[in-house]
């Protein structure tokens, strides 16, 4: 492979940017990060108002949330590796561009079918989006300096995750709004990221002589799609164990094992053969998966504990998941910042994961009756986990890629933590859906008759203001007991991740963007 690259602005004098120069290029990064992260946390606490509006079952609240995230999944690896041949900035624009057509379509929505659909469109964008920033601020920051950039990423995190549920909430609750505009808001913000990053974001652009692997790009993504797919139908619309899901297993396989060799075959694969080498790589990869079932499976059943079991307005379902936000925010800044000074970085992802299992093992006790401030705690114990974890995973795997692997590298990291979370959402919310299904079996035995009142399509209905009282009670005992379950499962997986930290070999921490020599100052266009 042959590299060109292309140079319109200076670098400094030792061949590093200043901390003003990446702050000003990082701008309008963060104000798109803010946009993509709020137009998803937005909808959280809508989300059991949008379905029960737009008349839809439990099983299509899984599929809203589960679209967005298989899109991602599947088109993660494809921005990144695009990414290591194509202009980062005109991509990153792209990206934005896609999420926010996706985010304005869905807010016209007349259907939950309607929603789906252009809830993946926003998934494609947020694919580009999930993977690009992690890998343009690889670009130009040296993974030791790197720490205390990822504490303004994780202050942006936090502040669209903690105002994301409260502004959706707001909205659903103004009855000249409505749901609609928890789409529609963060349009006029993308346009501002868009103008920034046209000004102030110069990287390396890097070409190659080899033709795009075009056919690994289409097998991975239609692997992975095809085997989601059938993790989010099974237990649903078929059994596990049956002809359908035999068929959707068979197809998933048979497309990986292509796509794995034809990545050993060409030239500039998509994921490169040599990543899958490194001890580290591998083990990131181990634990990414299992945060992100943590992170995604168990989170997102949050709005529904609150509003359905618990009985509380979208408004105060998004306060009350403040400890968590907080906790993930002040530890994602405070690690960073640690990781800078230190030059370590195994003790906070042993911490982390470590707090993860405590934090889901502690809400897997948690039921209708538990005092509010317990459930806060838990959730706090939680979120500090997931913010000592979750960058600090991509950290560990930068420090060990040479520039020209950065983006497939990182985006390989990314993608496997938002599989974890497309599947561990499909998954949990089948079991939930199920579990919450036979308790309202069992609660309303008694009650002749009264289980029509609580079905819709052939699942369990989320518009608890239209059941009797009686049945309402059921319907609410059932979703806060059943939760439970979800962050117990949830509680062994994560687990995986712990053990797989522990066998993590710590390496310093460079003090260059790229292991070669040629990478430590690369030109910027």
């Amino acid at each position: 492979m042959t590299t060109d690259v292309a140079n319109d602005e200076p670098a400094a004098s030792n061949g590093a940017m200043t901390h003003r120069q990446v702050l000003e290029a990082l701008s309008g990064l963060l104000l798109a990060m803010f946009v993509a992260m709020l137009s998803g946390t937005i909808v959280a606490n809508a989300l059991p108002r949008i379905i029960a509006d737009l008349g839809g079952t439990q099983s299509q609240y899984t599929w809203v949330v589960t679209a967005t995230l298989l899109a991602a999944t599947a088109t993660t690896p494809i921005w990144g590796k695009l990414s290591d041949r194509m202009n980062k900035k005109l991509l990153v624009q792209l990206s934005i561009s896609i999420f926010v057509l996706g985010s304005v379509l869905a807010g016209f929505s007349q259907s939950t079918g309607m929603l789906i659909g252009f809830r993946v469109l926003q998934g494609l964008g947020m694919g580009g989006l999930q993977a690009l920033v992690q890998i343009v601020l690889g670009s130009m920051v040296s993974p030791r300096d790197r720490g205390r950039y990822m504490g303004y990423f994780g202050a942006v995190l936090a502040v669209a995750t903690v105002s994301g549920p409260l502004l959706g909430g707001v909205i659903v609750d103004t009855p000249f709004l409505g749901w609609r505009w928890c789409f529609w808001v963060g349009a006029p913000i993308a346009g501002v990221a868009l103008v920034l990053l046209q000004k102030t974001l110069h990287l390396p652009v890097l070409t190659s002589n080899n033709p795009i692997d075009w056919r690994g790009a289409l097998l991975i993504p239609g692997g992975i799609s095809v085997l989601l797919v059938w993790v989010t139908l099974a237990g649903g619309s078929f059994a596990w164990v049956s002809p359908a899901s035999a068929a959707f297993v068979a197809a998933g396989v048979a497309l990986v094992c292509a796509a794995v060799v034809v990545e050993r075959r060409v030239p500039d694969p998509v994921v490169p053969p040599r990543l899958m080498r490194q001890r580290t790589m591998i083990l990131a990869i181990v634990a990414s998966v299992s945060v992100g079932i943590a992170m995604f499976g168990s989170a997102i059943f949050f709005g529904q504990y609150f509003q359905i079991a618990r009985g509380y307005s979208p408004t105060a379902a998004g306060l009350l998941t403040l400890p968590m936000m907080v906790g993930l925010m002040s530890a994602t800044t405070v690690t960073g910042q640690l990781v800078t000074r230190t030059g370590r970085w195994k003790r906070f992802l042993v911490g982390g994961t470590a707090m993860v299992v405590t934090g889901l093992a502690l809400l897997g006790t948690i039921d209708h009756t538990t005092p509010l401030w317990q459930v806060g705690i838990f959730m706090a114990i939680m979120g500090i986990g997931v913010g000592s974890t979750m960058q600090n995973l991509v950290l560990a795997v930068q420090n060990g890629l040479d520039y020209r692997d950065l983006g497939s590298g990182t985006s390989t990291v990314t993608f496997f933590r938002t599989l974890g979370g497309a599947s561990g959402v499909s998954v949990l919310g089948a079991i939930l859906a199920s579990h919450v299904t036979s308790l309202i079996s069992e609660g309303l035995a008694g009650h002749p008759g009264a289980s029509a009142a609580t079905q819709s399509g052939g699942s369990t209905s989320l518009d608890v203001g239209s059941m009797p009282p009686a049945v309402r009670t059921v319907v609410e005992h059932a979703y806060g007991d059943g939760t439970a379950l979800v962050f117990r499962i949830s509680a062994v997986v994560a687990l995986v991740s712990f053990v797989a930290v522990l066998f993590m070999r710590e390496t310093s921490l460079r003090t260059t963007v790229g292991t070669d020599e040629q990478d430590q100052a690369p030109e910027r266009t």
